[in-house]
């Protein structure tokens, strides 16, 4: 058995725009999340930086995804929800684990190179140290398990790699402070349900993201019924009806998006969405989509409109859970410091 306590940590940039994407790979699982464990949920505002921010939009689309955090159910009576900012000792451990971490591990991360592109030299440190910091999220906690999409796994690996690293470099130390023979867990994460990755709804090649020049590509949460109904029919798919079997949706990326996004928010497997759809055109299925995106999402968008109405209200929740969050990170904080030799 571990010696360190259960506890699940996950985060959502401020970028603005939350769409279906983001509702069904973060936000329904934190939700779902909450029955089971103890969770801490944070807006990653210092991510944001990274490539350029407007400060008035940040501080704006902070506030945002906070709403949509309550909006979708999370209470913050029971968990934690702050703004990444509020609490240094994010960045002070980023510092830390920076020394520890290894430029060829980051050399390797994929969505670096995405992000950069072509014009890499000229891309923030910030973007290219990204996974350091997003370690230092998780372990500056002592979390042990990451809700994650598939895009992020990359990132969650590097992290264990640094947190196996400070415990072997500094074991010793670890052990003469009285932690034992580890002071960080390895954080596992929790990658599940049938769409932790939605793709866009006019290429099921590509992610659902809201860069894309494409209005019609995403869901957002804030997009009325008849957005919705507009988008889902513009959506691009195939002449062929729906399989029975999810054997049929290979080399189908669309068909296979649509029908992950339904069994996502209908609660069900592809297999159980197929064994029901299964012989329909995609203009039945279609409709049923839209009914169904439909009523999840309208009470969310209803109570996001409330709560960007009571800006103090966000901001409040968001002082309380970053107090909460230091009351956990400081003593792990003073804990590396007395490890690594600091004077504190």
């Amino acid at each position: 058995m571990s010696k360190f306590k259960e506890l699940v940590f996950s985060g959502v940039q401020p970028t603005g725009n939350l769409h279906l994407g983001n509702y069904l790979g973060a936000l329904k699982r934190f939700v779902e999340m909450q029955a089971t464990h103890p969770c801490i949920y944070c807006v990653v505002d210092l991510h944001a930086m990274t490539t350029g921010h407007d400060p008035a939009t940040l501080k704006s689309a902070t506030r945002e995804v906070s709403a949509a955090f309550l909006a979708c159910g999370i209470d913050p009576a029971k968990n934690i929800v702050f703004n990444q900012s509020r609490v240094p000792e994010h960045a002070e451990l980023a510092w830390a684990l920076d020394c520890v971490a290894r430029m060829g591990w980051l050399n390797r991360m994929t969505q670096f190179k995405e992000k950069a592109g072509k014009d890499r030299e000229n891309a923030s440190v910030g973007l290219f140290n990204y996974p350091v910091l997003m370690a230092a999220d998780i372990l500056v906690y002592r979390a042990t398990h990451v809700p994650v999409g598939d895009d992020q796994k990359q990132h969650l690996e590097l992290a264990r790699d640094v947190a196996q690293k400070f415990n072997n470099d500094f074991a010793e130390s670890i052990a003469e402070n009285g932690h034992g023979d580890a002071f960080f867990p390895l954080p596992e994460p929790l990658i599940q349900g049938p769409a932790t990755r939605v793709m866009s709804l006019r290429d099921g090649t590509k992610k659902m993201s809201k860069s894309d020049p494409s209005e019609y590509s995403l869901i957002a949460i804030m997009d009325d019924a008849d957005t919705v109904a507009q988008k889902i029919r513009k959506a691009k798919t195939d002449a062929a009806p729906l399989p029975s079997e999810i054997a049929g949706l290979s080399n189908r990326p669309e068909a296979d998006n649509l029908v992950g996004i339904f069994a996502g928010l209908n609660d069900q497997t592809k297999d159980q969405v197929l064994a029901e759809q299964g012989g329909a055109q995609f203009s039945a299925f279609k409709s049923a989509l839209t009914e169904l995106i439909v009523a999840k999402l309208a009470p969310i968008r209803a109570e996001m409109i409330r709560l960007a109405k009571a800006p103090d209200h966000v901001d409040a929740v968001l002082a309380q859970g970053g107090e909460r969050a230091r009351e956990i990170a400081q003593p792990v904080w003073a804990s590396v410091k007395d490890i690594l030799g600091l004077v504190r």
